[in-house]
């Protein structure tokens, strides 16, 4: 499973810099990596959302994979030139 991630810019003050390092160097990390499990150490206790898609959305997109199936489906190089409805 392929999870996408986001890289994230954080400013800190220079001494709390150098505190982290030293924590991450007592475990052998890089300090980006003893951020990230700082962060999900702190986020582990907390409900997660789940986002549920709507009836209409399951709908629509059970519609798209049969179209898909049929070979119904048009491909578009260009969205400004789409193709109108007929």
């Amino acid at each position: 499973m392929i999870i996408q991630q986001a890289q994230i810019k954080v400013n800190l003050p220079i001494q709390l810099k150098e505190y982290l390092q030293s924590q991450a160097g007592k475990f052998g990390m890089p300090l980006a990596g003893y951020i990230k499990y700082l962060i999900l150490k702190d986020v582990a206790q907390a409900d997660y959302p789940i986002f549920y898609a709507s009836k209409k959305t399951e709908d629509a997109y059970e519609q798209a994979r049969k179209e898909e199936a049929q070979g119904k489906l048009i491909k578009i190089d260009d969205i400004n030139v789409f193709p109108k409805k007929k």
